[in-house]
Protein backbone atom coordinates (compact mmCIF):
# COMPACT_ATOMS: atom_id res chain seq x y z
CA UNK A 1 0.00 0.00 0.00
CA UNK A 2 1.11 3.53 -0.75
CA UNK A 3 2.58 5.01 2.49
CA UNK A 4 0.58 8.21 1.94
CA UNK A 5 -2.70 6.29 1.81
CA UNK A 6 -1.69 4.21 4.85
CA UNK A 7 -0.89 7.35 6.84
CA UNK A 8 -4.31 8.83 6.05
CA UNK A 9 -6.29 5.93 7.48
CA UNK A 10 -8.35 6.79 10.57
CA UNK A 11 -6.54 5.69 13.73
CA UNK A 12 -9.33 3.37 14.88
CA UNK A 13 -9.36 1.62 11.46
CA UNK A 14 -5.57 1.21 11.53
CA UNK A 15 -5.78 -0.24 15.03
CA UNK A 16 -8.40 -2.71 13.89
CA UNK A 17 -6.33 -3.83 10.88
CA UNK A 18 -3.21 -4.34 13.01
CA UNK A 19 -5.15 -6.31 15.60
CA UNK A 20 -5.88 -8.93 12.91
CA UNK A 21 -2.19 -9.74 12.53
CA UNK A 22 -0.89 -13.02 14.03
CA UNK A 23 -0.07 -12.48 17.70
CA UNK A 24 3.68 -13.10 17.41
CA UNK A 25 3.93 -10.70 14.45
CA UNK A 26 1.96 -8.07 16.32
CA UNK A 27 4.11 -8.31 19.44
CA UNK A 28 7.29 -7.95 17.38
CA UNK A 29 5.95 -4.66 16.02
CA UNK A 30 5.94 -3.24 19.54
CA UNK A 31 9.64 -2.45 19.30
CA UNK A 32 9.21 -0.26 16.21
CA UNK A 33 7.29 2.63 17.77
CA UNK A 34 5.48 3.65 20.94
CA UNK A 35 2.09 3.68 19.25
CA UNK A 36 2.36 0.07 18.09
CA UNK A 37 3.51 -0.94 21.57
CA UNK A 38 0.47 0.73 23.14
CA UNK A 39 -1.92 -1.07 20.76
CA UNK A 40 -1.56 -4.27 22.77
CA UNK A 41 -3.95 -2.65 25.27
CA UNK A 42 -6.36 -1.30 22.65
CA UNK A 43 -10.01 -2.52 22.70
CA UNK A 44 -9.75 -4.33 19.30
CA UNK A 45 -6.67 -6.25 20.41
CA UNK A 46 -8.02 -7.13 23.85
CA UNK A 47 -11.37 -8.29 22.43
CA UNK A 48 -9.56 -10.52 19.91
CA UNK A 49 -6.84 -12.04 22.09
CA UNK A 50 -8.15 -11.98 25.66
CA UNK A 51 -9.02 -15.49 26.92
CA UNK A 52 -12.35 -14.11 28.18
CA UNK A 53 -13.40 -13.46 24.59
CA UNK A 54 -13.40 -17.18 23.86
CA UNK A 55 -16.64 -19.10 24.00
CA UNK A 56 -14.96 -21.53 26.37
CA UNK A 57 -12.56 -19.60 28.55
CA UNK A 58 -11.69 -22.71 30.53
CA UNK A 59 -10.29 -24.42 27.47
CA UNK A 60 -6.57 -24.46 26.96
CA UNK A 61 -7.15 -23.49 23.33
CA UNK A 62 -8.48 -20.09 24.43
CA UNK A 63 -4.96 -18.88 25.07
CA UNK A 64 -3.23 -17.39 22.00
CA UNK A 65 0.15 -18.57 23.33
CA UNK A 66 1.82 -21.95 23.57
CA UNK A 67 1.90 -23.59 26.98
CA UNK A 68 5.13 -24.81 28.54
CA UNK A 69 6.67 -27.02 31.15
CA UNK A 70 9.33 -24.81 32.70
CA UNK A 71 12.43 -26.25 34.35
CA UNK A 72 14.27 -24.35 37.08
CA UNK A 73 17.65 -25.68 38.22
CA UNK A 74 20.70 -24.18 40.02
CA UNK A 75 22.94 -24.94 37.02
CA UNK A 76 20.81 -22.81 34.68
CA UNK A 77 22.04 -19.28 35.29
CA UNK A 78 19.15 -16.75 35.05
CA UNK A 79 17.30 -18.88 32.54
CA UNK A 80 14.72 -21.65 32.47
CA UNK A 81 14.45 -24.19 29.62
CA UNK A 82 10.95 -24.56 28.15
CA UNK A 83 9.24 -27.69 26.87
CA UNK A 84 6.45 -26.74 24.46
CA UNK A 85 3.59 -29.14 25.18
CA UNK A 86 1.65 -27.85 22.17
CA UNK A 87 4.39 -29.12 19.82
CA UNK A 88 5.86 -31.78 22.14
CA UNK A 89 9.40 -30.43 21.81
CA UNK A 90 12.03 -28.46 23.72
CA UNK A 91 12.33 -24.83 22.68
CA UNK A 92 15.73 -23.79 21.33
CA UNK A 93 15.73 -20.62 23.43
CA UNK A 94 15.14 -20.72 27.21
CA UNK A 95 13.11 -18.21 29.20
CA UNK A 96 15.49 -15.54 30.54
CA UNK A 97 14.61 -13.15 33.34
CA UNK A 98 17.82 -11.24 34.09
CA UNK A 99 16.57 -8.15 32.23
CA UNK A 100 13.55 -7.64 34.49
CA UNK A 101 14.82 -9.17 37.74
CA UNK A 102 17.68 -7.47 39.60
CA UNK A 103 20.00 -9.85 41.46
CA UNK A 104 18.59 -12.64 39.28
CA UNK A 105 21.52 -14.97 39.94
CA UNK A 106 20.74 -15.15 43.68
CA UNK A 107 16.94 -15.37 43.34
CA UNK A 108 14.92 -18.59 43.39
CA UNK A 109 11.75 -19.29 41.44
CA UNK A 110 9.16 -20.56 43.92
CA UNK A 111 5.76 -20.56 42.26
CA UNK A 112 3.88 -19.76 39.02
CA UNK A 113 0.21 -18.95 38.59
CA UNK A 114 -1.73 -17.59 35.60
CA UNK A 115 1.36 -16.23 33.85
CA UNK A 116 2.81 -14.67 37.03
CA UNK A 117 6.17 -15.83 38.37
CA UNK A 118 7.15 -15.52 42.02
CA UNK A 119 10.86 -15.31 42.91
CA UNK A 120 12.46 -15.02 46.34
CA UNK A 121 15.67 -13.20 47.22
CA UNK A 122 16.99 -14.53 50.57
CA UNK A 123 19.49 -11.71 51.18
CA UNK A 124 16.84 -8.98 51.12
CA UNK A 125 13.97 -11.23 52.31
CA UNK A 126 11.79 -10.07 49.43
CA UNK A 127 9.49 -11.71 46.93
CA UNK A 128 9.47 -10.55 43.32
CA UNK A 129 6.24 -11.05 41.37
CA UNK A 130 6.38 -10.49 37.62
CA UNK A 131 4.71 -11.18 34.31
CA UNK A 132 7.47 -11.35 31.71
CA UNK A 133 5.03 -10.93 28.84
CA UNK A 134 3.32 -7.75 30.06
CA UNK A 135 6.62 -6.53 31.60
CA UNK A 136 4.93 -5.78 34.92
CA UNK A 137 6.53 -6.51 38.28
CA UNK A 138 6.21 -5.88 42.00
CA UNK A 139 8.48 -6.30 45.01
CA UNK A 140 6.80 -7.74 48.11
CA UNK A 141 8.70 -7.56 51.37
CA UNK A 142 8.50 -10.51 53.73
CA UNK A 143 6.60 -9.92 56.97
CA UNK A 144 8.88 -8.38 59.58
CA UNK A 145 7.73 -10.90 62.15
CA UNK A 146 8.80 -13.86 59.99
CA UNK A 147 12.07 -14.10 58.09
CA UNK A 148 12.03 -17.84 57.31
CA UNK A 149 9.41 -20.04 55.71
CA UNK A 150 8.95 -23.66 54.67
CA UNK A 151 6.72 -23.26 51.63
CA UNK A 152 5.04 -20.63 49.49
CA UNK A 153 2.03 -20.83 47.16
CA UNK A 154 1.01 -18.19 44.63
CA UNK A 155 -2.75 -18.22 43.94
CA UNK A 156 -4.43 -16.11 41.25
CA UNK A 157 -7.81 -14.59 42.10
CA UNK A 158 -10.43 -12.66 40.15
CA UNK A 159 -9.01 -9.37 41.44
CA UNK A 160 -5.29 -10.17 41.53
CA UNK A 161 -3.42 -12.77 43.55
CA UNK A 162 -2.56 -13.98 47.04
CA UNK A 163 0.58 -15.49 48.55
CA UNK A 164 0.38 -18.16 51.24
CA UNK A 165 3.56 -18.50 53.26
CA UNK A 166 3.83 -21.29 55.83
CA UNK A 167 6.37 -20.24 58.42
CA UNK A 168 7.86 -21.27 61.74
CA UNK A 169 7.68 -18.68 64.49
CA UNK A 170 9.73 -20.02 67.35
CA UNK A 171 8.00 -23.15 68.66
CA UNK A 172 4.77 -22.45 66.75
CA UNK A 173 3.72 -22.39 63.10
CA UNK A 174 1.98 -19.63 61.21
CA UNK A 175 0.12 -19.19 57.94
CA UNK A 176 0.78 -15.76 56.42
CA UNK A 177 -1.39 -14.45 53.58
CA UNK A 178 -0.49 -11.54 51.30
CA UNK A 179 -3.22 -9.83 49.25
CA UNK A 180 -2.18 -7.93 46.09
CA UNK A 181 -5.24 -5.71 46.47
CA UNK A 182 -4.44 -4.41 49.96
CA UNK A 183 -0.63 -4.90 49.81
CA UNK A 184 -0.81 -6.30 53.35
CA UNK A 185 0.15 -9.51 55.11
CA UNK A 186 -2.24 -11.22 57.54
CA UNK A 187 -1.16 -13.80 60.09
CA UNK A 188 -3.15 -16.92 61.00
CA UNK A 189 -2.54 -20.12 62.91
CA UNK A 190 -0.42 -22.68 61.09
CA UNK A 191 -0.54 -26.46 60.86
CA UNK A 192 2.47 -28.44 62.03
CA UNK A 193 1.45 -31.73 60.39
CA UNK A 194 1.54 -30.85 56.71
CA UNK A 195 4.44 -31.53 54.36
CA UNK A 196 5.95 -28.07 54.27
CA UNK A 197 8.04 -28.30 51.10
CA UNK A 198 4.88 -28.76 49.01
CA UNK A 199 2.75 -26.04 47.44
CA UNK A 200 -0.93 -26.00 48.28
CA UNK A 201 -3.38 -27.41 45.72
CA UNK A 202 -6.15 -24.97 44.80
CA UNK A 203 -9.58 -26.59 44.41
CA UNK A 204 -13.00 -24.94 44.64
CA UNK A 205 -11.77 -21.87 46.50
CA UNK A 206 -9.58 -23.66 49.07
CA UNK A 207 -5.94 -24.74 49.27
CA UNK A 208 -5.46 -28.41 50.09
CA UNK A 209 -2.50 -30.15 51.71
CA UNK A 210 -1.67 -33.69 52.85
CA UNK A 211 -0.42 -34.32 56.37
CA UNK A 212 2.31 -36.80 57.20
CA UNK A 213 2.03 -39.87 59.41
CA UNK A 214 -0.83 -40.52 59.18
CA UNK A 215 -1.90 -39.26 55.76
CA UNK A 216 -4.87 -36.92 55.96
CA UNK A 217 -6.20 -34.08 53.83
CA UNK A 218 -6.51 -30.60 55.31
CA UNK A 219 -7.71 -27.39 53.70
CA UNK A 220 -6.95 -23.72 54.21
CA UNK A 221 -9.30 -20.82 53.50
CA UNK A 222 -7.34 -17.83 52.18
CA UNK A 223 -10.12 -15.41 53.17
CA UNK A 224 -10.90 -16.50 56.71
CA UNK A 225 -7.52 -18.04 57.53
CA UNK A 226 -9.21 -21.15 58.95
CA UNK A 227 -8.07 -24.74 58.61
CA UNK A 228 -10.39 -27.65 57.91
CA UNK A 229 -9.95 -31.40 57.94
CA UNK A 230 -11.47 -33.68 55.31
CA UNK A 231 -13.48 -36.62 56.60
CA UNK A 232 -12.86 -38.57 53.38
CA UNK A 233 -10.78 -41.66 54.08
CA UNK A 234 -7.66 -42.07 51.97
CA UNK A 235 -6.82 -45.43 50.31
CA UNK A 236 -5.06 -48.00 52.48
CA UNK A 237 -1.35 -48.90 52.45
CA UNK A 238 -0.13 -45.55 51.13
CA UNK A 239 3.65 -45.14 51.14
CA UNK A 240 3.32 -41.56 49.88
CA UNK A 241 0.47 -39.39 48.62
CA UNK A 242 0.16 -36.15 46.64
CA UNK A 243 -2.83 -34.09 45.52
CA UNK A 244 -3.33 -32.56 42.06
CA UNK A 245 -6.17 -30.35 40.85
CA UNK A 246 -7.20 -29.14 37.41
CA UNK A 247 -8.50 -25.94 39.04
CA UNK A 248 -12.14 -26.27 40.03
CA UNK A 249 -13.50 -29.36 38.33
CA UNK A 250 -11.53 -32.38 39.54
CA UNK A 251 -9.24 -33.31 42.41
CA UNK A 252 -6.81 -36.20 41.95
CA UNK A 253 -4.69 -38.26 44.32
CA UNK A 254 -1.48 -39.96 43.19
CA UNK A 255 0.18 -42.34 45.63
CA UNK A 256 2.52 -45.25 46.15
CA UNK A 257 1.13 -48.50 47.52
CA UNK A 258 3.34 -50.58 49.80
CA UNK A 259 4.59 -50.99 53.35
CA UNK A 260 7.43 -49.73 55.53
CA UNK A 261 7.91 -46.75 53.23
CA UNK A 262 8.55 -48.92 50.14
CA UNK A 263 6.24 -48.48 47.14
CA UNK A 264 5.48 -51.65 45.18
CA UNK A 265 3.00 -49.92 42.87
CA UNK A 266 1.54 -46.49 42.11
CA UNK A 267 -2.10 -45.59 41.55
CA UNK A 268 -4.15 -42.59 40.53
CA UNK A 269 -7.51 -41.80 42.13
CA UNK A 270 -10.16 -39.17 41.44
CA UNK A 271 -12.47 -37.60 44.00
CA UNK A 272 -16.03 -38.60 43.23
CA UNK A 273 -18.58 -36.02 42.14
CA UNK A 274 -20.31 -36.09 45.51
CA UNK A 275 -16.93 -35.60 47.24
CA UNK A 276 -17.40 -38.63 49.49
CA UNK A 277 -14.86 -41.18 48.23
CA UNK A 278 -11.83 -41.79 46.02
CA UNK A 279 -12.31 -43.73 42.78
CA UNK A 280 -9.34 -45.53 41.26
CA UNK A 281 -8.60 -44.20 37.77
CA UNK A 282 -5.36 -45.83 36.64
CA UNK A 283 -2.36 -47.85 37.74
CA UNK A 284 1.09 -46.65 36.72
CA UNK A 285 2.78 -49.29 34.50
CA UNK A 286 5.15 -51.49 36.49
CA UNK A 287 8.32 -50.56 34.59
CA UNK A 288 7.62 -46.88 35.09
CA UNK A 289 7.04 -47.44 38.81
CA UNK A 290 10.37 -49.23 39.12
CA UNK A 291 12.20 -46.39 37.43
CA UNK A 292 10.45 -43.67 39.43
CA UNK A 293 11.01 -45.20 42.87
CA UNK A 294 14.64 -45.93 41.99
CA UNK A 295 15.41 -42.34 40.95
CA UNK A 296 13.84 -40.89 44.09
CA UNK A 297 15.52 -43.54 46.29
CA UNK A 298 12.22 -44.04 48.16
CA UNK A 299 12.71 -40.56 49.66
CA UNK A 300 9.21 -39.38 48.91
CA UNK A 301 9.68 -35.96 50.47
CA UNK A 302 11.40 -35.14 47.14
CA UNK A 303 8.26 -35.99 45.14
CA UNK A 304 5.87 -33.26 44.00
CA UNK A 305 3.02 -33.02 41.48
CA UNK A 306 1.18 -30.40 39.47
CA UNK A 307 -1.39 -30.00 36.69
CA UNK A 308 -0.58 -28.69 33.24
CA UNK A 309 -3.12 -28.37 30.41
CA UNK A 310 -4.59 -31.85 30.70
CA UNK A 311 -1.37 -33.45 31.95
CA UNK A 312 -0.91 -34.73 35.49
CA UNK A 313 2.81 -34.39 36.19
CA UNK A 314 4.76 -36.36 38.82
CA UNK A 315 8.28 -35.09 39.52
CA UNK A 316 11.25 -35.57 41.82
CA UNK A 317 13.80 -32.95 42.89
CA UNK A 318 16.59 -35.47 42.27
CA UNK A 319 15.71 -36.42 38.67
CA UNK A 320 15.52 -34.33 35.45
CA UNK A 321 12.55 -36.14 33.88
CA UNK A 322 8.78 -35.88 34.39
CA UNK A 323 6.43 -38.84 34.63
CA UNK A 324 3.12 -37.58 33.32
CA UNK A 325 -0.39 -38.89 32.72
CA UNK A 326 -2.31 -37.65 29.68
CA UNK A 327 -5.88 -37.55 30.94
CA UNK A 328 -7.58 -37.44 27.52
CA UNK A 329 -5.79 -40.60 26.32
CA UNK A 330 -5.42 -42.30 29.72
CA UNK A 331 -1.74 -43.00 28.99
CA UNK A 332 1.52 -42.59 30.96
CA UNK A 333 4.71 -41.13 29.48
CA UNK A 334 8.21 -39.92 30.36
CA UNK A 335 9.19 -36.41 29.29
CA UNK A 336 12.63 -36.48 27.60
CA UNK A 337 15.60 -34.94 29.38
CA UNK A 338 16.39 -31.33 28.69
CA UNK A 339 19.11 -31.03 25.99
CA UNK A 340 20.56 -27.98 27.79
CA UNK A 341 21.34 -30.06 30.88
CA UNK A 342 25.10 -30.62 31.33
CA UNK A 343 26.48 -34.16 31.47
CA UNK A 344 27.34 -33.75 35.13
CA UNK A 345 24.23 -32.41 36.83
CA UNK A 346 23.27 -32.01 40.45
CA UNK A 347 19.93 -32.35 42.24
CA UNK A 348 17.44 -29.52 42.58
CA UNK A 349 15.09 -29.96 39.61
CA UNK A 350 11.95 -27.86 39.98
CA UNK A 351 9.27 -28.03 37.28
CA UNK A 352 6.38 -25.62 36.78
CA UNK A 353 3.35 -25.24 34.57
CA UNK A 354 3.81 -22.00 32.62
CA UNK A 355 0.94 -20.68 30.49
CA UNK A 356 1.79 -17.10 29.42
CA UNK A 357 -0.97 -14.54 29.94
CA UNK A 358 -0.87 -11.05 28.49
CA UNK A 359 -3.46 -9.40 30.71
CA UNK A 360 -2.43 -10.46 34.20
CA UNK A 361 -0.36 -7.94 36.10
CA UNK A 362 1.88 -7.96 39.13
Amino acid sequence: MDPEIWSRLPEELLDHVLSCLPLKTFLSLGSTCKHFKSLVFSPPFISKHSPDSSSDSSSSSSSPFSSFLLLSHPQFHCKCPLFDTSHNAWRNLPLTYSSILSCASSSTLLSISNGRLCFYHPTFSTFFICNLLSRSSRVVESPKFSSTFESLTLVSTSSGYKLLMLSSLGSSNAALVYDSGTHLWRQFEGNNQILYNQEGVFYKGLLYFITTDPFRIVSFDLESGSWGRSVIELPNELAFARLVSDGNRKLYLIGGIGSNGISKSMKLWELSGDGENWTEVERVPELMVRKFVSVCYHKYEHVYCFWHQGLLCVCCYTWPEILYYKVSRRTWHWLPKCPMLPEKWSCGFKWFSFVPQLYTFA
